[in-house]
């Protein structure tokens, strides 16, 4: 028996209820929309938390930004503050850039190594509920003056315990993806020909596997040091100074690795070309991958004073050891996304005959890829002591250039699926623009916020400076704007599958990778025959053998 095969006595039962399963009860849907054993509804419980995450915490944004006209108690009470300030960093990693990275592997993963199903369905069911468990426990202590600057101690405590079983649920799903690509990939199916996709899904589900237990780890000290003496780790002031790793960089490059891997994923589609220098691409990914090491090795660096009258002959030793591993854990996932970018620079090489097909999730990748490159490079100059950015704006503009940077991937990445999981297509032109409003929000909002840095604007909301008013200005609109595009986004999705009688084919992409060969939507089980694998573009072979004349033709 594999990891996906069921026991004989459920495979008899399920053989027996085959008339009744062909039309299901709506008690049948409503039971499975909590136990289903189907990936693609796993998936789709974690797209759809994500977004409404990413609803919820634009809105967030918003007031902070709002907050951050005047300095003063503009909206909300100044009490209310820090606990904002929390659910902002918080919610950007834990309830948006999370939720939607995971829904692209568990959705998506099993379709492209040609497996009928993920491995341990329960368990990664089991995961997402666990994790929205925490999710929802962590929101209400928050509501009710918990976090980091919390004053009621049974909501700290609440508030720990909640990160604790967000984190559980995350690993739990992690270890069925990493387990499906290892173990379930269809005959053929090497790992040199796994699509990017998978390759990124793999990468960023071993550093969930490899950080999520020391976060865990970290929350228990941090659990049973507040229950108690509150002497060993600072109470609940000091719970950001030993977990504050897993919301911030590099972390977050980590868990953008799969909005990275959408280009790759889609250009070899628009530009119609395999895919060259895949190992190239892969060890990009894979260095990207490497930040999971920076983000539970590197937590307390607090300067790289480098510059100046501070460098010199006697400290040049204690430099170098300062500098080496916060280059080698900040600096290594760069040069990975910069490796990917010039495969997929290889693939849009001009030549003739080219014909170009540009779809709607071509932006959404190309613009989520910028952006989280952006939010990559701005976070070097963060330790450079001479930088004067610490303690700034500045570092908040890193993580939300990332995170919003992998909104537009995953976002990508639901419109280029969303006929193997709903058999729909979304509506093109709609989907372009909000692409464009969404790149354009992203920008608004967070660039300013560099500027500010770099102009003294202290992390939080209390600031003196007026003339610093403006770029908070701007950050306001380009909140809000991506509210904007993530409620439009929403609506659309819902409008564009609610049609009915638009039958858009198997393969509307005209797309590379083995899942375009089953029908649209995928059914519970994905293939009817377990597809065999003779390259890493197998829909491309399919189609250039139907185009190939035969020998009576050629006669």
């Amino acid at each position: 028996m594999t990891t996906i095969e069921s026991s004989p006595e459920v495979v008899a039962a399920v053989s027996n209820a085959s008339v009744d399963a062909d039309s299901p009860s709506w008690l049948d849907r409503f039971i499975d929309v909590f136990t289903s054993t189907d990936h693609k509804v796993i998936g789709r419980h974690y797209f759809v938390s994500g977004l409404l995450g990413l609803l919820a915490i634009v809105v967030v944004n918003v007031l902070i930004a709002i907050e951050r006209l005047d300095g003063a108690d503009t909206v909300l009470s100044s009490e209310v503050i820090p606990q904002l300030l929390d659910a902002q960093r918080v919610g950007l990693v834990f309830a948006v850039l999370l939720p939607l990275a995971m829904a692209m592997s568990i959705a998506f993963v099993p379709l492209q190594v040609g497996a009928r199903s993920i491995v341990f369905p329960r368990l990664a069911f089991a995961g997402f509920w666990m994790w929205l468990g925490g999710a929802i426990v962590t929101v209400v202590a928050l509501v009710n003056n918990g976090g980091s600057l919390g004053g009621d101690s049974d909501m700290v405590d609440l508030f720990i315990a909640g990160l604790g079983l967000t984190a559980i649920g995350l690993l739990a799903s992690a270890g069925t993806v990493v387990t499906t690509i290892l173990t379930t990939r269809a005959p053929g199916m090497t790992m040199r020909r796994v699509s990017p996709s998978t390759w990124s899904a793999l990468v960023f589900n071993l550093g969930v596997v490899l950080v999520m237990p020391v976060l865990v780890g970290t929350l228990t000290y941090l659990f049973v040091d507040h229950r108690n003496a509150r002497t060993g780790f600072g109470g609940n002031a000091g719970i950001f100074d030993w977990v504050g790793w897993i919301f911030t960089q590099p972390a977050t490059f980590l868990f953008a690795i799969p909005a990275i891997g959408m280009l790759v994923e889609i250009f070899p589609i628009t530009f119609g070309r395999r895919t060259p220098a895949r190992g190239v691409m892969f060890a990009g990914l894979a260095l990207v991958g490497v930040a999971a090491l920076g983000a539970v090795t590197q937590q307390n660096i607090q300067n790289l004073p480098w510059a100046g009258s501070q460098l010199s002959t006697s400290n040049l030793d204690e430099k170098t050891r300062d500098l080496v591993p916060y280059l080698i854990f900040n600096g290594l996932p760069i040069i990975g996304v910069l490796l990917v970018l010039l495969v997929a620079l290889q693939i849009a090489r001009p030549t003739s005959g080219m014909k170009v097909k540009v779809a709607p999730p071509v932006f959404f990748a190309f613009f989520g890829f910028g952006m989280v490159l952006v939010g990559m490079l701005g976070n070097l100059l963060y330790a450079v002591d001479d930088a004067a950015v610490q303690g700034t704006v500045f570092e908040e503009a890193s993580l939300v250039y990332v995170v919003y940077g992998a909104v537009l991937g995953a976002m990508g990445a639901l419109v280029h699926w969303a006929p193997k999981l709903w058999g729909r297509k979304m509506h093109d032109l709609g989907a372009t623009a909000l692409a464009f409003l969404g790149v354009g929000a992203t920008i608004l909002a967070t660039f300013p916020l560099y500027i500010a840095g770099l102009l003294d604007q202290p992390a939080g909301v209390a600031y003196d400076n007026n003339d610093l008013q403006i770029w908070n200005i701007l950050s306001l609109i380009g909140h809000s704007l991506m509210a904007v595009t993530a409620l439009a986004f929403v609506l659309l999705m819902i409008t564009s599958l609610a049609r009915r009688g638009d039958d858009v084919g198997d393969d509307p992409w005209s797309a590379q990778t083995i899942e375009w060969a089953t029908t649209s939507p995928a059914p519970r089980d994905n293939f009817v025959d377990v597809p065999i694998i003779h390259s890493a573009e197998p829909m491309l072979d399919l189609r250039a053998a139907a185009s190939a004349p035969t020998n009576g033709s050629e006669s």
